[in-house]
């Protein structure tokens, strides 16, 4: 008698299934709580400091619109994951249409991207600040600014889309149930019953394309910054100089610092449980936003005031 195939392949999928937390299945209800919480805050942080900047004449400057630029792209980073991944944790809603994770996919990718591209940015505003303070506000003009911000869309753009292409090429899979708890890239890939080295070489190639290319341009940025400022001739112009660096060097090193744990978990850690994957990569993508309104809020004096004072002050600039 022939031994049965056990192995069973299914042909373009129309729905796919989210696990959530692969081993806390049990508990991933109660996880959810504090998840929504940061969800909480980061809707909440985000949003009052782009009504900040919005209705503040004063803060319309590069520095702020930048700071502008990033709550955006925090709120539209959250605000894709977490209501799916709540309906998964909280209401046994795991199954996804497979055009709607690949959008999600799309977006988590490309809100990522960009942030990463806002953080370089605003590092490029403080090295302009710092060392050539006369210029700042010829070289970081209106036109730039509107510049900088189609380029940040339009880079993570170009280079994502073709990856939901790659994978819609793919035909026959070996299961439908993707062990995370949002539509990702390689989780999605892995899935796959085909070949999928094509997949996987993009994936680095975007990867390092634009995470790592402006991690080294945000460090370069920082070296001249640094070297500028021990150069500085008296101790209290040295402090005034790193106090306008503090935050943008805390949110870049949680930003970063959280993505390559992720990162290096995924790719290396082969011993270290799902569960822990999971919950880095999701984390990855709440703390940033949840935290990057209080570092600024506390490190800024003019958006902690402006915050205090906000209800009810006029909105047009003179």
């Amino acid at each position: 008698m022939p031994v049965p195939n056990l192995t069973t392949v299914h042909y373009s999928p129309s729905f796919l299934t989210l696990t959530g937390i692969p081993g806390l299945e049990a508990v991933q209800h109660w996880i959810g709580i504090p998840f929504l919480l940061m969800y909480t805050a980061a809707l909440l942080g985000n949003s009052i400091l782009l009504a900040t900047i919005w209705t503040e004449c004063s803060l319309h400057q590069p520095m702020y619109i930048l700071l502008a630029m990033l709550a955006a792209t925090d709120l539209g980073l959250c605000t894709t994951i977490m209501p799916k991944m709540l309906g998964v944790f909280w209401f046994a809603l795991r199954d996804i249409h497979f055009n709607a994770c690949l959008t999600q996919m799309f977006f988590v990718h490309t809100f990522q991207a960009t942030e990463s591209g806002v953080l370089l940015a605003m590092a490029f505003d403080r090295f302009v600040a710092i060392c050539k303070p006369l210029r700042h506000s010829a070289i970081l003009s209106n036109h730039v600014l509107c510049t900088i911000g189609i380029l940040l869309i339009l880079r993570p753009t170009v280079l994502i889309v073709p990856s939901a292409f790659l994978i819609k090429r793919l035909r026959r899979y070996k299961s439908t149930v993707i062990s995370h708890s949002y539509c990702e890239h390689m989780a999605i890939v892995k899935l796959a019953a085909s070949d999928v080295r094509v997949n996987k070489v993009y994936g680095l190639f975007v990867a390092f394309t634009i995470l790592g290319l402006d991690l080294v341009l945000i460090t370069m940025s920082y070296l001249l910054i640094f070297r500028a400022v021990f150069q500085l001739p008296q101790r209290a112009a040295r402090l005034k100089a790193v106090h306008t660096c503090a935050a943008h060097l805390c949110v870049f090193l949680e930003f970063y610092v959280l993505g390559f744990f992720s990162f290096l978990a995924h790719r290396f850690g082969h011993s270290v449980p799902p569960y822990v994957h999971i919950l880095l990569s999701s984390l990855y993508l709440l703390v940033p936003p949840a935290l990057n309104p209080i570092v600024y809020g506390v490190s800024t004096t003019a958006i902690r005031q402006r915050v205090q004072k906000m209800v009810g002050l006029n909105t047009k600039c003179p």
